[in-house]
């Protein structure tokens, strides 16, 4: 018996998901969220045994599908012994308590399911802390799930001034406060990086940060251009504290490359808000590569995805780099699994974008080229003449500029170079002019 109980101990969660088709979506629309949600299940540990879905015109306010339905999809989980059955939109309050009902099982909505992989993924007490304030924020309308068995405490010796608080009362309290102290902390967390931030901005390096769909190999794409050591795997939501490394550029500017966590369909407003310390990374950068999974069939759904949020945090108007990844997935002819011709379609959308594989690093020379033109605006052009026995000059140049030409014939070195803006006092001696920019 003792190895049986066990064994049921380690199994997976047998998981179940429902969606429904509404007038603003069709059956595609939901399959596909559908199989997404099943990945995401899969990378919180569960085993999806079925799925089901009902076309309705408006959800039912008691248990979100009709209680038909409801009562035929807990069937087919009793006899499949479901543990848990995961609804692919948010579910409130109460029909979560009705649904425990009609299933007899935990009940989950997609928005519990995410923060669940966020709080398996979380490392750093930043990323902890931000995890923990969006679940309890999704917790505290709920609470009364937990708790509505429980009468009200009776008044008495030591307890005097009447009818005390409910235990309700008193959790709601507690969570409350913790809210608070998070949010305290957080707002900490906020202006230490904007200090950091600061300080960084001394060296006027421009910042770019890498956005995207989450699995679109963002942190692949990082490890490749500055050799970091993200962790990299083929789940959802990999990794979600952000990383900063350094990236030298073909034209010897320095440039500082965020990446940040991957974003989602339907992702949970109060996890954006809870993020909010960390995707000020995204609002304060100069430049966002946008990596798109181009091999993944809903490639073009993602990116509208993902456009969606950055203009919840503000940072919808920001240049951004399309980078068309993964080619390595898709056959010669251009197609894959995204169907005949959706990198020409995407292509004739974003004719600006650069397709690499970050695994095979093709291309890879073309985006650091593109990351250079983007980020140029911050460099001046000038023509500068410098003696030749100033050695530590010449050697200062090159370290700091694009050094586009060079001569040195004659009694001085002369360059064309592109340099940074704080560096122009350094080497105004030498300034012979403004070259062109077209030189």
């Amino acid at each position: 018996m003792k190895a049986l109980i066990e064994t049921r101990k380690k199994r997976p969660e047998r998981v179940f998901l429902v969606g429904v088709e509404l007038k603003s979506r069709n059956l595609a629309d939901t399959r596909d969220s559908l199989a997404e949600l099943g990945e995401l299940a899969a990378t919180a540990g569960g085993e999806v045994i079925g799925d089901g879905w009902q076309k309705v015109v408006s959800l039912n306010p008691a248990t979100f599908i009709g209680k038909g339905k409801a009562g035929e999809f807990a069937d087919v989980c009793r006899r499949q012994d479901v543990d848990t059955v995961i609804f692919d939109d948010d579910l409130s309050p109460a029909q979560s308590r009705n649904l425990e009902k009609i299933f007899n099982c935990k009940i989950l909505d997609r928005t519990s399911l995410i923060l669940d992989i966020f709080a398996q993924r979380a490392r750093t007490r930043e990323g902890k802390l931000q995890i923990e304030l969006a679940q309890l924020q999704h917790l505290l309308p709920r609470l009364t799930k937990f708790w509505g068995h429980l009468s009200r405490q009776k008044g008495g010796i030591g307890m005097r001034g009447g009818e005390g608080e409910t235990q309700l009362e008193t959790d709601r309290r507690r969570v409350q406060d913790r809210i608070a102290k998070i949010s305290r902390e957080l707002e900490l967390v906020r202006q230490q990086r904007g200090i950091q931030r600061n300080g960084r901005q001394r060296n006027n390096w421009p910042l770019a940060s890498i956005v995207g769909y989450t699995n679109a190999g963002k942190s692949t794409l990082l490890n490749a251009l500055t050799g970091a050591d993200v962790l990299v795997k083929d789940i959802l939501f990999a990794t979600l504290d952000p990383t900063t490394r350094r990236l030298r550029l073909p034209t010897n500017q320095n440039v500082l490359l965020t990446d940040t966590v991957g974003f989602i369909r339907k992702l949970p407003h109060g996890l954006v808000e809870a993020f909010k310390a960390t995707l000020e990374e995204v609002v304060q950068a100069d430049l966002l590569l946008h990596v798109v999974d181009i091999s993944h069939p809903q490639a073009e759904e993602q990116i509208a995805a993902v456009n969606a949020v950055l203009a919840e945090i503000g940072a919808g108007g920001k240049p951004t780099l399309m980078v068309f990844n993964k080619m390595d997935r898709l056959n010669p002819d251009g197609t894959g699994a995204g169907g005949a011709g959706a990198l020409n379609r995407l292509q004739e959308r974003h004719p600006n974008a650069v397709v690499i594989s970050a695994v095979t690093g093709e291309g890879i020379a073309s985006l650091l080229a593109e990351i250079g033109t983007q980020l140029r605006p911050k460099r001046e052009f000038l023509e500068l003449r410098v003696p030749h026995e100033q050695a530590a000059v010449i050697a200062r140049l090159h370290k700091v500029g694009q050094v586009i030409s060079r001569n040195y014939r004659g009694p001085a070195a002369r360059f064309k170079v592109r340099i940074p803006p704080q560096h122009h006092d350094e080497f105004a001696p030498y300034i012979v002019r403004e070259a062109q920019a077209s030189s």
